[in-house]
């Protein structure tokens, strides 16, 4: 849309910051110019009705691997993006690793951005990587890679699965949390310590006859929630004694949830997100060998499970993204069913907003809350708060028209993903995404989907 161009939006239903209400929203390029009554459309003017359809704000999604360069047979950003505007996502923020290389200097970072010129349908931005050469060896330093327009960091406490990207410990850490003081982004982690792994790892070496490496029961055990415990237990300390926002990702274990409570009621910058998996499925049901379901931390208990959406509701977990990892099918080890040998990540970013819905309105969760957790808070975390997230006054005029009550069967021939194995192969979700709109221009649209790479890099400007 150009800076002339104007359009309305209307919808019986639409959802904005103060409740879900008739509205009409004018758009004048690609931005929110107005909000006013359903009824306010002048007769006339260009205008795009959602009919039955909820007009939610575009999602944005910040944990997604998209691979590329380097491993782009795993993923890519036009395979992403295309999956991610299916799913009503308009922003995605990629994560510094599986890419070869990895974004841990100013170099990568510039690389991957030069990747997403005119070859994105949605909005991208590139977090980069913290790890011991950029953090306590300081070789490039964090500062470096902001200025490069990374929009913050990312680290592991565990060896993250690529020899690019190295694991830090405690020292790194720090020093990380005092290069990013008063910088305005917080340190995300992959928050498992090694130690319980190990020990559980002997135990399991002594054991005669050994764990069946197929029954996911084995995995499960192999990465125990006192992982998960230790770390962000540790985290906690970290981020009190320094002041500087830590961000946990992906937790999967409620166990941690006592220690995100005592960080909130001391005002500790201590935060934490979980992914539409770990919402949907639980570990008794998934079956022996079925090794495309592993990730790291594991997908736990239905009990676990309940606790999560619990921590939603009270506030402890602030947000829900994907954690979208593919890889090659072979790497799953399909054919011998290997959970410890396979590797570990889920492909989910096309269906994670109707897998969360789907266990989100049976557990009396409304339209506002998906637009808080999926929305809202994720653009608020990338500091795109103020362009991206909702709908009001001066945003991006983003927006997924939402069909909440429609049932849909997730089928191979439906996926957009590079590649088809995922989890919620043969699953029946609630929520259908209709069409997906970027800046006021339709980047999915579910019965004619031909969309532009209209998308965007969203360089972080300090």
């Amino acid at each position: 849309m150009t800076a002339s161009t104007e359009r309305y939006f209307r919808s019986q239903r639409v959802v904005l910051p103060t409740g879900v209400v008739p509205a009409c929203v004018r758009v004048r390029g690609g931005r929110i110019d107005k909000v006013d009554a359903w009824e306010a459309w002048p007769e006339g003017a260009p205008l795009v009705d959602a009919g039955s359809a909820v007009i939610l704000p575009g999602l944005v999604d910040t944990h997604v691997h998209v691979n590329e360069p380097g491993r782009t047979e795993w993923e890519g950003f036009e395979t992403a993006t295309r999956a991610a505007a299916a799913g009503g996502i308009t922003t995605i923020v990629d994560m510094p690793l599986n890419s070869i290389p990895a974004a841990t200097s100013p170099e990568s970072v510039a690389t991957k951005a030069a990747l997403t010129e005119g070859r994105v349908l949605i909005d991208v931005g590139l977090w980069g990587g913290a790890i011991p050469e950029n953090t306590s060896g300081n070789a490039q330093g964090l500062a470096q890679l902001l200025a490069e327009g990374a929009r913050g960091f990312k680290c592991f406490l565990v060896p993250s699965g690529v020899d690019e990207f190295p694991f830090v410990q405690r020292a790194d850490v720090e020093a990380a949390l005092l290069q990013l003081r008063g910088t305005g982004v917080r340190l995300m982690v992959h928050a498992e310590l090694p130690g319980p792994i190990d020990r559980v790892a002997l135990e399991m070496a002594a054991e005669a006859p050994p764990p069946d490496p197929r029954h996911y029961a084995s995995y499960l055990r192999s990465r125990p929630p006192s992982a998960e415990y230790e770390a962000v237990a540790l985290l906690y300390e970290l981020c009190k004694r320094s002041g500087t926002p830590v961000h946990v990702v992906h937790l999967s274990s409620a166990s941690a949830l006592p220690i995100l409570a005592r960080a909130r009621d001391e005002g500790v910058p201590l935060s934490a997100e979980t992914a539409p998996h770990y919402l949907h499925f639980s570990a008794e049901t998934i079956p022996d060998g079925a090794t495309w379901f592993k990730c790291a931390p594991p997908i736990r208990d239905a009990g676990n499970r309940e606790l999560l959406w619990n921590a939603l509701r009270e506030g402890l977990i602030s947000m829900v993204v994907s954690d979208h990892s593919p890889c090659l099918p072979s790497l799953k080890r399909v054919e011998d069913g290997d959970f410890m040998a396979a590797w570990g990540g889920i492909a989910g970013l096309q269906f994670g907003l109707s897998a969360v819905w789907t266990e989100a309105s049976a557990r009396g969760f409304v339209l506002d809350d998906i637009a808080r957790l999926m929305c809202e808070r994720p653009a608020a975390h990338a500091g795109l708060d103020g362009v991206k997230g909702s709908i009001a006054v001066g945003r991006d005029a983003d927006f997924t028209f939402f069909d909440p009550d429609a049932t849909f069967r997730v089928e191979a021939s439906t996926i957009l993903h590079r590649h088809k194995l995922t989890p919620y192969a043969g699953e029946i979700l609630r929520g259908v995404v209709r069409s997906t709109w970027l800046r006021g221009q339709c980047v999915y649209d579910l019965a004619s989907p031909a969309p532009p790479f209209a998308g965007r890099w969203m360089r972080w400007e300090r």
